[in-house]
């Protein structure tokens, strides 16, 4: 990654490129919805103990997707903000269907 990104909107192209493989996007997906699941339990519950699990989740299916089935170096490690905005907006396009699952 030579380039240096300006804005969200520059950045998210990128971010789909190293998003093709699609067991890496349904990796993705999982551990983003785990998240929502996990923290609406923790906000019913009040088990705010269990927060430490969301990055693990998070990170964890997506890096996991990367490493083994992508084979590229997650986005994170340069651009941690624009990668976890391009996660969520990720989601949102694979549950809207403007991206395949």
């Amino acid at each position: 990654m030579s380039k240096t990104y300006q804005s969200f909107s520059e950045f998210y192209p990128f971010y789909l490129s190293q998003h093709q493989n699609p067991t890496c996007r349904r990796l993705h997906f999982v551990g983003s919805f785990l998240i929502i699941i996990v923290a609406i339990y923790v906000l019913f519950t009040h088990s705010y103990s269990l927060l430490w699990l969301l990055p693990i989740i998070g990170y964890g299916f997506a890096w996991f997707g990367h490493f083994f089935f992508e084979k590229n170096k997650p986005a994170t490690f340069t651009y941690p903000l624009y990668s976890l905005i391009g996660d969520w907006v990720m989601f949102k396009d694979i549950l809207t269907g403007k991206i395949k699952l």
